[in-house]
Protein backbone atom coordinates (compact mmCIF):
# COMPACT_ATOMS: atom_id res chain seq x y z
CA UNK A 1 0.00 0.00 0.00
CA UNK A 2 2.82 2.40 0.94
CA UNK A 3 4.70 1.69 -2.31
CA UNK A 4 1.53 2.38 -4.33
CA UNK A 5 1.14 5.77 -2.58
CA UNK A 6 4.75 6.70 -3.33
CA UNK A 7 4.41 5.66 -6.96
CA UNK A 8 1.24 7.70 -7.39
CA UNK A 9 2.96 10.77 -5.89
CA UNK A 10 5.93 10.33 -8.23
CA UNK A 11 3.59 9.94 -11.20
CA UNK A 12 1.66 13.06 -10.20
CA UNK A 13 4.84 15.11 -9.85
CA UNK A 14 6.13 13.85 -13.20
CA UNK A 15 2.81 14.60 -14.87
CA UNK A 16 2.66 18.14 -13.49
CA UNK A 17 6.28 18.76 -14.54
CA UNK A 18 5.49 17.53 -18.03
CA UNK A 19 2.40 19.73 -18.13
CA UNK A 20 4.43 22.77 -17.10
CA UNK A 21 7.09 22.06 -19.70
CA UNK A 22 4.45 21.65 -22.38
CA UNK A 23 2.80 24.99 -21.62
CA UNK A 24 6.01 27.05 -21.85
CA UNK A 25 6.52 28.01 -25.51
CA UNK A 26 9.94 28.01 -27.13
CA UNK A 27 9.97 31.81 -27.21
CA UNK A 28 12.99 33.81 -26.10
CA UNK A 29 12.89 35.12 -22.56
CA UNK A 30 13.19 38.91 -22.27
CA UNK A 31 16.69 39.65 -20.99
CA UNK A 32 19.40 42.29 -21.02
CA UNK A 33 22.00 39.60 -21.76
CA UNK A 34 23.35 39.95 -25.31
CA UNK A 35 25.39 36.74 -25.47
CA UNK A 36 24.33 33.09 -25.10
CA UNK A 37 24.78 31.62 -21.63
CA UNK A 38 27.70 29.44 -22.69
CA UNK A 39 29.70 32.43 -24.02
CA UNK A 40 31.60 34.82 -21.77
CA UNK A 41 31.19 38.21 -23.50
CA UNK A 42 33.68 41.06 -23.26
CA UNK A 43 32.27 43.43 -20.67
CA UNK A 44 31.39 46.95 -21.80
CA UNK A 45 33.57 49.88 -20.85
CA UNK A 46 32.77 51.26 -17.39
CA UNK A 47 30.68 54.43 -17.54
CA UNK A 48 32.05 57.63 -16.08
CA UNK A 49 30.76 58.88 -12.74
CA UNK A 50 29.18 62.32 -12.95
CA UNK A 51 31.59 64.46 -10.97
CA UNK A 52 29.92 67.87 -11.10
CA UNK A 53 29.52 68.53 -7.35
CA UNK A 54 26.10 69.96 -8.23
CA UNK A 55 23.14 68.85 -6.11
CA UNK A 56 20.72 66.68 -8.09
CA UNK A 57 16.95 67.14 -7.89
CA UNK A 58 15.23 64.32 -6.04
CA UNK A 59 12.61 62.37 -7.96
CA UNK A 60 10.35 61.44 -5.07
CA UNK A 61 9.81 62.36 -1.42
CA UNK A 62 12.29 60.77 0.99
CA UNK A 63 14.69 59.81 -1.84
CA UNK A 64 18.25 59.72 -0.47
CA UNK A 65 20.33 62.43 -2.16
CA UNK A 66 22.56 61.27 -5.00
CA UNK A 67 26.31 61.64 -4.44
CA UNK A 68 27.36 64.32 -6.99
CA UNK A 69 31.06 63.42 -7.02
CA UNK A 70 33.41 60.47 -7.36
CA UNK A 71 33.87 58.27 -4.31
CA UNK A 72 36.43 55.85 -5.75
CA UNK A 73 38.72 54.69 -2.98
CA UNK A 74 36.58 56.11 -0.17
CA UNK A 75 37.06 54.02 2.94
CA UNK A 76 33.88 53.24 4.85
CA UNK A 77 34.40 50.56 7.47
CA UNK A 78 34.17 50.15 11.24
CA UNK A 79 37.13 52.45 11.85
CA UNK A 80 36.81 55.13 9.14
CA UNK A 81 33.99 56.85 7.26
CA UNK A 82 35.60 59.06 4.60
CA UNK A 83 32.26 60.76 3.82
CA UNK A 84 32.13 62.26 7.29
CA UNK A 85 35.39 64.18 6.71
CA UNK A 86 33.27 66.67 4.75
CA UNK A 87 29.65 65.94 5.71
CA UNK A 88 29.89 65.79 9.53
CA UNK A 89 28.41 68.70 11.49
CA UNK A 90 31.87 69.83 12.53
CA UNK A 91 33.27 69.74 8.97
CA UNK A 92 30.67 71.51 6.83
CA UNK A 93 32.07 74.98 7.62
CA UNK A 94 35.42 74.38 5.92
CA UNK A 95 34.24 71.82 3.32
CA UNK A 96 31.05 73.64 2.25
CA UNK A 97 29.46 70.19 1.84
CA UNK A 98 25.88 69.71 3.03
CA UNK A 99 25.61 68.28 6.52
CA UNK A 100 24.08 64.83 6.80
CA UNK A 101 20.47 64.91 7.95
CA UNK A 102 19.76 65.07 11.67
CA UNK A 103 17.98 61.72 11.21
CA UNK A 104 21.43 60.18 10.79
CA UNK A 105 22.14 61.12 14.42
CA UNK A 106 19.03 59.37 15.77
CA UNK A 107 18.59 55.84 17.09
CA UNK A 108 15.60 53.56 16.39
CA UNK A 109 13.63 55.23 19.19
CA UNK A 110 14.25 58.73 17.74
CA UNK A 111 16.66 59.67 20.54
CA UNK A 112 19.43 62.01 19.39
CA UNK A 113 22.99 60.70 19.58
CA UNK A 114 26.27 62.58 19.90
CA UNK A 115 27.69 60.76 16.88
CA UNK A 116 26.43 59.14 13.71
CA UNK A 117 23.95 56.33 14.26
CA UNK A 118 25.36 52.86 13.53
CA UNK A 119 22.35 52.12 11.31
CA UNK A 120 23.20 55.18 9.17
CA UNK A 121 26.98 54.74 9.16
CA UNK A 122 27.41 52.99 5.79
CA UNK A 123 26.46 55.81 3.44
CA UNK A 124 26.52 53.82 0.20
CA UNK A 125 23.75 51.49 1.31
CA UNK A 126 21.36 54.37 0.48
CA UNK A 127 23.38 57.03 -1.37
CA UNK A 128 24.85 56.33 -4.81
CA UNK A 129 26.88 58.16 -7.42
CA UNK A 130 25.24 58.91 -10.74
CA UNK A 131 26.71 57.48 -13.94
CA UNK A 132 26.83 59.20 -17.31
CA UNK A 133 25.31 56.20 -19.07
CA UNK A 134 22.46 55.39 -21.42
CA UNK A 135 19.44 53.67 -19.90
CA UNK A 136 19.37 49.89 -20.22
CA UNK A 137 15.58 49.81 -20.13
CA UNK A 138 13.02 52.42 -21.12
CA UNK A 139 11.91 54.58 -18.23
CA UNK A 140 8.58 56.38 -18.18
CA UNK A 141 8.86 57.64 -14.60
CA UNK A 142 6.87 60.81 -13.98
CA UNK A 143 7.61 62.98 -10.97
CA UNK A 144 4.71 63.49 -8.56
CA UNK A 145 4.82 67.24 -9.26
CA UNK A 146 4.20 66.57 -12.96
CA UNK A 147 1.37 64.19 -12.12
CA UNK A 148 -0.24 66.86 -9.97
CA UNK A 149 0.05 69.39 -12.82
CA UNK A 150 -1.57 66.97 -15.27
CA UNK A 151 -4.41 66.12 -12.90
CA UNK A 152 -5.15 69.81 -12.17
CA UNK A 153 -5.26 70.68 -15.89
CA UNK A 154 -7.58 67.77 -16.74
CA UNK A 155 -10.02 68.67 -13.92
CA UNK A 156 -10.73 72.17 -15.30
Amino acid sequence: MKARKILSIIALVGFSFGLTAATVPDEKVATLRLAPLNVEPTPPVMQKVINSDVKQVRNYPMQPPIIPHKIDGYQIDLKVNKCMQCHARSSTGHSQAPMVSVTHYMDRDNNFLASLSPRRYYCTQCHVSQLDAKLLVENDFVDVKELMKKSSTTEH
